[in-house]
């Protein structure tokens, strides 16, 4: 059932049963993060691995200082810039934070939404929502709600809508468990924003830009979006091509994704372009309804261009590229 009564939402919550409700970013798959049966329902109705830990959402700093965490300064510090906003901090978990939520692990993901609705929804819950993206593990995040009745409507008995997504991209993720705050995800906030307010910070990609390397594997993430197989669709998707790989397929069973190109010698109606007036914000915004869009066409191979390699841009390569990661 798709509505847009919080109270519906909250009486399903405080059941136990789980609810889809919508951010800035992607809508999400939410269950009361302190009861441990609702989380493992979670896992069960995305299909998602155990070890991947999920983001805790809620309204307030008073109230995740309420559930016994110690907020670093330099968080503070960009809380009060960025939240509620398209930013995930990462920090070090308390006992009142159950193990399930961070996959065992001594930290815990957290963030408050930029969307009125889940802000008000959140604001009648004295429990924060464990709520990773509405959409089955490893496939194309939902941004609108009818997504998320596409892909799991049948197995949750309510989406909170709450129109478009506005940022059309997961938030972005940073550590602060060591003593340099470390980017674990880029996503809806920029680096260049963030390094304006606490200074220079580490990325988990080393040197490289994400783009320029493999995604990154890991065998125990401690935030969501550090698998490299992710947003996958259903044709194969080939990311940061060169125009004369199209010569291997037929070019009229060619998908585009691109940032403001038209490929002529691609059918219009198979081509995606995100920002024709070249706005890394309204592509990101776009990116996975497009993508969505593009797999469900009668194509053979799906191609997507490398976008500019700083602010969103890094977010929007990054998906991208793990999307076409091939699985094993």
């Amino acid at each position: 059932m798709i509505g847009t009564d919080i109270n519906t939402a909250i009486n399903f919550l405080k059941q136990g049963e789980l609810v889809a409700i919508p951010t800035e970013t992607v809508y999400g798959l939410a269950a009361n993060a302190f009861d441990e049966n609702a989380v493992l329902k979670i896992y069960h109705v995305k299909n998602r691995p155990q070890f991947n830990p999920l983001i805790i959402h809620t309204n307030s700093i008073e109230k995740l200082k309420s559930w016994d965490l110690v907020l670093p300064e330099k968080m503070l510090l960009l809380a009060a810039k960025f939240s509620p906003g398209p930013l995930t901090f990462v920090i070090k978990k308390s006992n009142t934070i159950p193990d399930i939520v961070t996959a065992g692990t001594d930290a815990v993901a957290v963030r408050i939404p930029n969307h009125k609705l889940t802000l008000e929804l959140l604001s009648k819950l004295d429990f924060p929502l464990a709520a990773p993206s509405a959409n089955p593990s490893g496939f194309v995040s939902p941004t609108k709600a009818s997504h998320v009745f596409e892909q799991l409507g049948e197995h949750i008995p309510y989406i909170l809508d709450g129109g478009d997504c506005e940022v059309g991209v997961e938030s972005t993720i940073i550590s602060f468990l060591d003593e340099t705050p470390t980017i674990l995800r880029f996503g809806g906030l920029s680096l260049e924003a963030i390094e304006l307010v606490i200074g220079k910070v580490n990325t988990i990609f080393s040197q490289q830009s994400t783009v320029d390397s493999r995604p990154l594997t890991v065998n125990q993430p401690i935030a969501p979006g550090m698998l490299s197989r992710h947003y996958a669709t259903k044709h194969k998707l080939i990311f940061d091509f060169k125009e004369t790989d199209f010569n291997q397929y037929h070019h009229d069973r060619i998908g585009m994704i691109s940032y403001s190109k038209n490929y002529t010698s691609i059918p219009i109606s198979n081509q995606m372009i995100l920002s024709p007036e070249r706005k890394l914000a309204e592509a990101a915004r776009k990116l996975f309804s497009a993508m969505r869009e593009i797999d469900e066409k009668d194509i053979d191979v799906i191609f997507a261009e490398k976008f500019p390699d700083l602010d969103l841009g890094r977010a929007i390569n990054d998906r991208l590229k793990r999307a076409s990661v091939e699985s094993k």
